[in-house]
């Protein structure tokens, strides 16, 4: 049955001209079911390209009447009748035909209290509100957008959905908050779509969503709809909630995805999520790791920026696959028992046209002054810290990939850059802060937000900062003025450490303090050891080519200070590859070289890798202590004629310790005496130059299961002794036996 009511048509010239440009500031006002009196709906509909155009409603149907030589048709609808969702029927001028559910008869599917919280600055879920989601309403399914673009003129969603096209799905903006908002029925899981912006100043600009859970590969810049929230199960795990305690055993592998390994049989392409989840989840558990950190996964344009240059926050790269690969992965590392922390990137953001940058035409996200809102040494913005919008976005980020993936902590980088408004900045490039000072109160007030909200909701997770200055208190409490990181790399001892490897043994004796100067702040903050990806780069060299020496003494000496490493007070990272000890520096865009391992010299590295995290975790006195200065003791810290550095680790249960002796010389020194705090029987339990590490086999004692007797004849103020062979360039792990 078709019915058609006649009236008087108005021209709509200038909503015409409007609708035609995509530019429409206030389209829910216009388009749709709209009263024209106590009994009457009028119903607008602009659908480009349609010749003729019938509403469906029920077993009715009514013919609208077409405005002119336009696209934009108009009916009249008894009040009464308009009582359900009613479809569009049209007929194109190519003769095609389509159907589909008007959105502008929907109200606001939004929530009020969400958008006050988000301009609030305290809005944790902020993806729940804004972004894209499958809802359902009056038994309608369909999609609901929401972008927060409070200074546009008109924003449209644009998609494979109606053809790219901005006059098509014109949304509703709610000016209080500045959010624009639209409900389109009918949508499919995986359509690429983003939002057409005419900015303040009257420019078309095209920007992706910055809420998208799902991003088009490179060089595609849409994002890309996902039927629903990502999930990873939460499994009841006892152990696992205690992996990231400060007193746990903490060893960590980080990893660039996309370098890992490649399939060189398929054109050296990346490895899929769920190929990694097989591949590297495996080969970390092997080698006694407690945790794997990913390089920024977090989508991003550039492949050389190894993901620091996010554009898409919310969305796991799809280099290596869905977001349904991603939970499978993440799913197995938790069934493997291994924590996984995501390199988070709050500080800045790169320029490319479809993200943040001028999102709206404004400088929204990022400050208008560049003295404040450009990194001069990453050619990247820098977020608005003071807007409470900008912080909603952040922390609810932060909270996404804790809550979300399950992941057990955030690894924030260049949090240095965040805190000093002067980083990186000569005299008259920066703006002191309100009382004339350097710090950046705004960035502290997010990070001290985001820590403090991240860690009410789940306190078994560890937030990790990358902090490179002597800013006071990273790891204390908010509440004690700290910013309440649970842990913080230890930059100072990797410089310091690394800068003695690199010297020929004959002058390490004169830059002793390099080895020691850590234990003088080591219990300052909850420390991680770092040796990652940015000590292999640019020039730098691989580990293994820092080593002074010939071939032998090279790979003796990356040994030794690998075991001193996890000998030290503080929990570990390594770079993926430290393992292989490969001779070049990493290449981000080639695999490991895997094929090193059948070398006995590589191959001693990985083995001795693998026995240190074995020790290490099953040592209680390398890892219980390391925030308490108990759990440490110089046996001797002076020794820089001969570079020998000896201490103890202390366990909870003082009687379990374990002697540490390190040497950084070719020299053998026999018949050494190291005095002990303990009368009774050691066994050295690791020896870095041992037959099987591909060292020169020299033994610390003749006994056969490397035992060694305590004397009693006092040394370095111990009453007890032993006496013992230092290998050349190694490092000794003796435990204490019995008494």
């Amino acid at each position: 049955m078709i019915d058609s009511i006649t009236y008087s048509q108005p021209s709509y010239s200038s909503e015409v001209e409007a609708l035609n440009k995509g530019s429409f500031s206030d389209p829910f006002s216009f388009l749709g079911p709209h009263l024209l009196d106590d009994n009457q709906y009028i119903v607008r509909a602009y659908v480009h390209g349609a010749s003729q155009l019938t509403l469906k409603l029920g077993c009715k149907s009514y013919v609208l009447e077409k405005v002119s030589d336009s696209y934009l048709f108009t009916t009249i609808i008894k009040k009464t009748e308009l009582n359900v969702p009613y479809t569009l029927s049209s007929i194109y001028e190519d003769g095609t035909l389509g159907d589909f559910i008007d959105p502008y008869q929907f109200p606001s599917l939004l929530n009020s209290q969400d958008m006050y919280l988000f301009n609030e600055g305290t809005l944790e879920r902020a993806y729940t509100l804004l972004g894209a989601h499958f809802i359902d309403y009056n038994g309608v399914t369909g999609v609901r957008f929401s972008v927060w673009a409070p200074n546009a003129k008109s924003v449209s969603v644009i998609g494979e959905f109606n053809h790219w096209m901005a006059n098509q799905c014109f949304m509703r903006k709610h000016p209080s908050s500045g959010i624009w908002e639209i409900f389109i029925p009918d949508l499919h899981a995986d359509q690429c779509y983003k939002y057409a912006i005419v900015d303040c100043h009257g420019n078309k600009i095209e920007k992706a969503d910055p809420f998208a859970f799902k991003t088009q590969q490179s060089p595609g810049t849409s994002s890309v709809i996902q039927p629903k929230i990502p999930k990873v199960e939460i499994l009841n795990n006892s152990q696992h909630s205690t992996i990231n305690r400060v007193d746990a055993p903490i060893t960590i592998y980080e990893v660039h995805l996309g370098s890992w390994k490649r399939r060189a049989e398929e054109d050296e392409r990346y490895l899929t999520y769920r190929e990694l989840a097989d591949d590297l989840v495996s080969h970390v558990k092997a080698l006694g790791f407690t945790h794997i950190q990913l390089m920024p996964i977090s989508e991003y344009p550039f492949d050389g920026s190894w993901g620091y240059q996010p554009v898409g926050l919310f969305s796991p790269s799809s280099r290596f696959g869905s977001v349904d690969d991603f939970v499978y992965f993440i799913e197995a590392c938790k069934q493997a028992g291994l924590g996984i922390l995501l390199d988070w990137v709050p500080g800045h953001f790169p320029s490319d046209p479809h993200g943040l940058h001028c999102f709206d035409g404004t400088h929204l996200y990022e400050h208008a002054d560049t003295r404040q809102g450009f990194h001069p040494d990453w050619n990247t913005y820098i977020y608005n810290y003071s807007r409470p919008e900008v912080q909603s976005y952040l922390l609810s980020n932060a909270i996404y990939w804790l809550e979300q993936y399950q992941l057990d902590g955030l690894r924030v980088d260049a949090v240095a850059s965040m805190l000093y408004l002067d980083y990186s900045r000569e005299e008259g490039q920066w703006v002191p802060n309100h009382l004339g000072g350097r710090e950046n109160f705004d960035a502290i007030n997010l990070l001290q937000k985001v820590n403090t909200r991240s860690y009410a909701k789940n306190d078994r997770i560890m937030m990790v900062a990358e902090e490179s200055t002597a800013w006071p208190g990273v790891t204390n409490t908010v509440d004690q003025n700290g910013l309440g990181f649970g842990f913080k790399w230890n930059m100072g001892w990797m410089n310091d450490t690394l800068n003695f490897m690199k010297r020929e043994p004959v002058h390490r004796q004169f830059h002793h303090h390099e080895m020691t100067f850590s234990m003088a702040y080591a219990y300052s903050e909850n420390y991680i050891l770092p040796l990652s990806h940015d000590e292999v780069v640019h020039g730098k060299g691989s580990l293994l080519s820092k080593m002074p020496g010939d071939d032998w003494q090279q790979f003796a000496n990356l040994r030794a200070y690998y075991a001193f490493m996890y000998a030290h007070p503080g929990k570990k990272l390594l770079f993926m590859g430290s393992e292989l000890a490969p001779r070049d520096e990493w290449d981000h865009n080639k695999g490991l070289d895997w094929s090193v391992l059948n070398s006995e010299a590589h191959s001693g590295i990985y083995k001795s890798i693998k026995s240190l995290n074995h020790i290490y975790k099953s040592t209680p006195a390398l890892y219980e202590l390391d925030q308490d200065p108990s759990g440490f003791r110089w046996i001797d810290s002076d020794n820089s004629k001969q570079s020998i550095l000896s201490f103890i680790r202390y366990a909870e249960q003082s009687k379990s310790h374990l002697v540490v002796i390190a040497h950084f010389t070719e020299h053998v020194h026999h018949q050494f005496r190291v005095g002990v705090p303990e009368r009774g029987v050691y066994q050295v339990i690791l020896n870095t130059d041992d037959n099987e590490y591909w060292g020169s086999g020299v033994s610390a004692v003749a006994h056969l299961q490397q035992l060694i007797e305590t004397q009693n004849k006092p040394s370095h103020g111990f009453e007890q002794s032993i006496e013992i062979t230092i290998p050349p360039l190694s490092t000794l792990y003796l435990s204490y036996v019995t008494g």
